[in-house]
């Protein structure tokens, strides 16, 4: 996408401190970082959510996710780590290239995701999981 500035960097035409990168991955330094050191991994193909990103490089993304997450543990010596996308405008997302955030967390850094947690309702459970099945597949029945 000509106007995308994820498709830019993995072009060559945007600057990026680029941490990492193979045929299908590319993983970068955030430019506004949550706390130092916090990365983006980003697929080399244009999906603007994680549902759109071709099935065969999930495996090369996860894998990279996970690289990515030991070297921040190991070169920053954070207590704790967030991995996290946001998918949709209504869950944040402002850049429409799906990508993963990993970012090094630290006790007290005040930085919180709020949350207003729910409860079901006495069959509520049971039909949300029943509506969910049916859009699930699998080769194992539960």
């Amino acid at each position: 996408m000509a106007d995308c500035i994820f498709c830019k960097i993995i072009q060559g035409n945007a600057a990026a401190e680029v941490l990492y990168r193979t045929e299908q991955v590319v993983a970068i330094l955030d430019i506004n970082p949550i706390h130092f050191g916090h990365v983006l991994i980003i697929p080399r193909t244009h999906a603007e959510t994680f549902l759109e990103v071709p099935e065969a490089e999930l495996p090369e993304l996860i894998h990279t996710v996970q690289l990515v997450s030991r070297a921040v543990v190991d070169a920053l010596h954070p207590p704790g780590f967030n991995i996290f996308s946001n998918n949709g405008k209504a869950a944040g997302q402002s850049v429409f290239h799906f990508h993963f955030h990993v970012t090094p967390r630290y006790e007290d850094d005040n930085i919180q995701f709020v949350l207003k947690l729910k409860k079901y309702s006495a069959h509520e459970m049971a039909e949300y999981a029943a509506r969910l099945r049916k859009h699930i597949t699998n080769d194992i029945n539960v």
